[in-house]
């Protein structure tokens, strides 16, 4: 079994979008872990703030399946491909693949977003502090201590409860 890490984030209805992409990864993969949830301003573009965490999961699958799995789920979830820099209902990047170094072009691991962007790397520190980045080789607690890009605020949030029809 393989651990995967994936960062979830979400600008259009993201309450909704988020829940139900834990749903269907869980409903995909297994047991996942979830870190904490936070708000974040959009990067790169002006939008909506996001709501962004990460999950893992253990898999026997390739990492192609895995992608492969990830992108459908965005699909169910309302996700425009071709939008690459603006708002979206669901965006799922794998961050790591176990602790293999990855690229083929379309897929690659260890994602660079782990070291620059705190909505990354702090909920990665949270739910995985003493893993290693397969290329740094410092811890995730380490590499948030040493964090130092300013402008990149996250507050934490919690998902309200289902709500009754």
């Amino acid at each position: 079994m393989t651990e995967v890490v994936v960062g979830v984030g979400s600008n259009i209805e993201p309450e909704r979008h988020v829940r139900a992409a834990l749903g269907r990864l869980a409903e995909r993969f297994g047991a996942i872990d979830v870190s904490p949830i936070y708000t974040c301003p959009a990067v790169g573009f002006s939008g909506a703030d996001f709501v962004n965490l990460v999950v893992a999961f253990d898999t026997g699958e390739s990492i192609g399946a895995v992608q492969a799995g990830l992108r459908a789920i965005e699909a169910d979830g309302g996700r425009d491909l071709a939008v690459r820099d603006g708002s979206r209902t669901l965006d799922l990047d794998m961050l790591l693949f176990g602790d293999i170094v990855f690229d083929n072009g379309d897929i690659r691991v260890p994602r660079a977003d782990i070291l620059d962007y705190a909505f990354v790397l702090r909920p990665l520190a949270e739910i995985r502090p003493q893993a290693r980045h397969p290329i740094d080789g410092r811890s995730y607690r380490e590499l948030w201590a040493a964090f130092d890009r300013p402008g990149q605020p996250l507050t934490e949030i919690t998902l309200d409860a289902p709500r009754a029809p």
